[in-house]
């Protein structure tokens, strides 16, 4: 009897660190990260997108020395000039990068925890058919609203019709690089904090609003432009919700921002532009 109280005791003593540990470790809804923190990460993504732009434009703004009289015209060349389009366009690609580097660090606390894990990286929950339904859907959609309230305007269109290169490097960043960063900030950093300190129905509402609101600059003042992005912001955060994982938000967003792009570099060669249905490129 003595022997198995002891065998009994060793075999508790050796799982209950285990068990102990598994219960430590975080979990997309119960993350290493308070609120503020995944606030401070919001703030710096948009910071990131701001500074650097900037801080790649200044060797080309030293050219143009002479050529402008004041910030005002200055601002308006920039907004104009092919190659200060490009250059702006291509430092959102280190914004993404110095991004995605400091949610890392806060989700895997300096390299304890695992990236993947911490944020959901398992398609469960998200049947393959889901993703075409949900875009097909959504597409007929924006083709409605597109028909009835065209797109207006906007600084997204200013920069795809600047150059064909700018239409090339806004296709692969909006495929390769944008999907990724705004999902992990928004439905994994963001989400994830906030659905735990106050709840899934502020979290979604919320993360859904922030959301919107940085790409508000981009698409003003094409307001049915606005609502579909709001919408899709909507719909990939209630599938953080239904799925507890962010590969399935990362999916459907590469795939309908892929979708996208992919008219974008074919539009010159289609006989039949799809004018109907609003450019939304997610991007910072």
């Amino acid at each position: 009897m003595e022997d198995t109280i002891q065998k009994s005791d060793e075999g508790f003593s050796t799982l209950q660190p285990n068990a102990e540990k598994e219960l430590q470790h975080p979990t997309p809804n119960n993350p290493p990260w308070n609120s503020w923190v995944a606030a401070g990460v919001w703030v710096m993504s948009i910071l990131a997108v701001v500074i650097i732009p900037g801080l790649f434009l200044l060797p080309y703004i030293a050219t143009l020395t002479g050529q402008v009289s004041d910030s005002v015209q200055l601002v308006e060349l920039l907004k104009s000039d092919p190659t200060a389009i490009i250059l702006q366009v291509i430092a959102i690609i280190p914004a993404h990068v110095v991004t995605l580097l400091a949610a890392w660090l806060v989700v895997t606390r300096m390299r304890a925890f695992s990236f993947r894990q911490t944020l959901g990286w398992e398609s469960g929950g998200m049947p393959w058919w889901h993703y075409i339904v949900i875009l097909s859907g959504f597409l007929a959609l924006a083709g409605v609203v597109g028909h009835y309230f065209p797109e207006q305007e906007n600084d997204l269109l200013r920069i795809l019709r600047s150059s064909r290169a700018a239409v090339y490097l806004v296709a692969f960043m909006a495929t390769a690089t944008a999907p990724l960063v705004e999902e992990v900030v928004y439905r994994g950093v963001l989400y994830s904090a906030f659905q735990r300190t106050f709840g899934i129905a502020f979290a979604v509402v919320i993360v859904t609003f922030l959301f919107a609101l940085v790409h508000v600059p981009q698409y003003y003042p094409s307001f049915s432009t606005i609502f579909l992005l709001t919408l899709l912001s909507l719909i990939l955060t209630l599938i953080r919700v239904r799925t507890n994982n962010l590969l399935p938000c990362i999916i459907l967003h590469t795939i309908f921002n892929g979708f996208q792009s992919i008219f974008l570099v074919l539009e010159p060669y289609l006989d039949t532009a799809p004018a109907q249905i609003p450019a939304i490129i997610f991007q910072y």
